[in-house]
């Protein structure tokens, strides 16, 4: 199963009833050239169209960026879909629906959909109440008090939760209100609303669905702030506030800023920053890094500049190392002590505020700056120390040219030699699918394996044939045979639905480099040939591997030395 609840055989029947070339020529006009589809690339800038759709494979490649996948990539690239939002729409695209495979238990709660529906009715509700409510003019006069305008408190849906503990029980189902959190239960079996006399500011996803809610004190009662708990709408650690209006007004923002609070990020917007969103009262965690770069290539960091606000700069960092790579940036933005981002845009002015950002330091030179100011770089001792404290956030580092430079950083400032890799982890997948030169013909075993990728039908030739497992002897023929077990087992119909068997999977870039590979026409009728000459260089490789231990090999090397012998004194 695939997606959490969306069956696997759905999702590859999906595959195969969708045309590839149909579906992106509705986001992307595309024109034929030769056997493929073209268009300038819509995940990067280029003037030259690098950007190839193949009808054949179900498979789209960027010769310049190097974005590839298949018709559900597409979507969750092209539309900031997570994985089953993609597969939902691409449903809707083949106009079939999306079958759940549920667990009885599963059965039993209250539907999703109900839930968003009674989510954004609770929220009007709130919006009401501060409107017409007599108990909601206090919340007015804090938001007045907060320079907050009318225009920003419709836009992000801001309302007023009442004193009443059965405001929300006399107007919506109880079962439903705990299940979404807004009721929680007492110890003797009771419920409580869990939001009164609060400012209410409802957290809405990149859809737009109100999944959760903040609440703000009017008096000085604790907690100042109050979140909504996990339920099955709302994970606080992969959401954060303001994303939904931030993408209605840039889909593309040049970079977003990270916050810390609610009012921040409206104070921002409404200042005309609108480019601002917040933590949901959790450290920033990789997954919202992961969810902010799906839309930027750059994130700022605004936090105060207190103690706290250092820490939570820290904690983000471990975080932030896991996702950094090439083409991403990530900038910490300190503000002086007894400032937020709102008392800030109203002292320095939007122009300053953002001239200040600009020159905000890039997370590398904090990072590295931070470590200098504990440690002694005098003393060998403190050297070994910044070290050991640095390695373990830049072994996090995807492995990029980025990570390289910052290594580099490391042995310079420590005058140490440094290395986080683990070579010996990456060394089969890279040895037989490493990339050929430009311009050069593929080895011949990326070749053969790359056939089989683009046209699985082959794999009925060697089921007829046979398998000489052994005879697959070369460098990297572990990976080879890795690949061809999953093919012979899988059978997928099309390169789409072997791609999607491989999503999230260590190997899924050896799939769409092969994938990716322009082959020659008529390449059916080549396969049976290349295989054969695979095989021939197995037994001149275990030949050779003979002879160099011909004198001291066992009874069995000997006897295997001679049907070799034999056998190529034969051709």
């Amino acid at each position: 199963m695939s997606g959490g609840r969306i069956p696997r055989a759905f999702i590859d029947d999906l595959l195969v009833r969708i045309d590839i070339v149909e579906l992106i020529d509705s986001h992307v006009p595309l024109k034929k050239t030769g056997a493929n589809y073209v268009a300038r690339c819509p995940f990067h800038s280029e003037k030259t169209p690098s950007f190839s759709v193949n009808s054949h494979k179900q498979f789209f490649h960027c010769f310049g960026c190097g974005a590839s996948g298949n018709a559900i990539s597409f979507l969750m690239e092209f539309n900031h879909l997570d994985f089953v939002e993609a597969v939902e729409d691409l449903a809707a695209f083949a106009g079939v629906d999306v079958p759940k495979e549920e667990s009885g238990a599963q059965a039993d709660k209250v539907d999703l959909q109900n839930l968003y529906g009674l989510m954004e009715q609770v929220a009007d509700f709130y919006v009401q109440q501060l409107r017409t409510g007599v108990a909601g003019r206090q919340a007015v006069a804090y938001l007045k008090k907060r320079d907050l305008s009318g225009a920003a408190a419709t836009r992000f849906k801001i309302g007023y939760a009442p004193q009443d503990w059965q405001a929300l029980t006399a107007h919506f189902p109880q079962q439903a209100l705990i299940e979404v959190g807004l009721l929680g239960a007492n110890d003797n079996g009771g419920v409580y609303a869990r939001f009164r006399h609060r400012v209410m500011f409802p957290i809405r996803d990149k859809r737009g669905r109100v999944i959760g809610f903040g609440g703000r004190v009017l008096d000085d009662s604790l907690p100042k702030y109050l979140n909504s708990p996990e339920t099955p709408l709302f994970h606080k650690g992969r959401e954060v506030y303001g994303l939904y209006e931030l993408l209605k007004s840039n889909a593309k923002p040049p970079r977003i800023l990270l916050v810390e609070g609610y009012m921040d990020v409206i104070a921002l917007a409404q200042s005309g920053i609108d480019y601002a969103v917040a933590a949901l009262g959790t450290a920033t965690s990789q997954a919202h890094f992961e969810l902010l770069f799906r839309y930027t290539a750059e994130v700022v960091l605004c936090f105060d500049g207190d103690n706290a606000g250092r820490e939570a700069i820290w904690k983000a960092m471990d975080a932030a190392f896991s996702v950094l790579q090439d083409g991403r940036q990530i900038r910490v933005m300190l503000l002086p002590q007894g400032h937020d981002p709102d008392s800030w845009v109203r002292g320095q002015g939007v122009e300053g505020f953002i001239g200040d950002m600009l020159a905000s330091q890039v997370l590398s030179d904090y990072f590295f700056g931070q470590l200098a100011e504990e440690f002694n770089l005098q003393e060998t001792e403190g050297r070994a120390q910044y070290v050991n404290k640095a390695k373990p956030y830049l072994a996090k580092l995807p492995d990029s040219i980025f990570k390289d430079m910052m290594l580099a950083r490391l042995q310079k400032i420590s005058k140490v030699a440094v290395d986080v890799s683990d070579k010996t982890a990456r060394l089969n997948s890279k040895a037989v699918l490493a990339p050929r030169q430009k311009g050069s013909r593929p080895p011949l075993e990326r070749q053969t394996l790359a056939m089989l990728v683009q046209i699985p039908s082959l794999i009925g030739v060697l089921e007829e044939r046979g398998v000489d497992w052994d005879g697959l002897e070369f460098k990297g023929a572990d990976k080879f045979k890795d690949i061809l077990r999953v093919l012979l087992l899988k059978k997928p119909a099309t390169t789409s639905v072997l791609l999607e068997h491989y999503r999230g999977h260590p190997d899924e870039a050896i799939i769409k480099q092969l994938a990716a590979i322009q082959l020659e026409a008529g390449v059916e009728q080549e396969f049976s040939g290349a295989w054969d000459k695979l095989l021939e260089q197995g037994i001149d490789a275990r030949f050779n591997r003979l002879l160099a231990k011909a004198n001291s090999g066992s009874e069995q090397d000997k006897e295997e030395f001679r049907k070799l012998s034999m056998h190529r004194s034969s051709k």
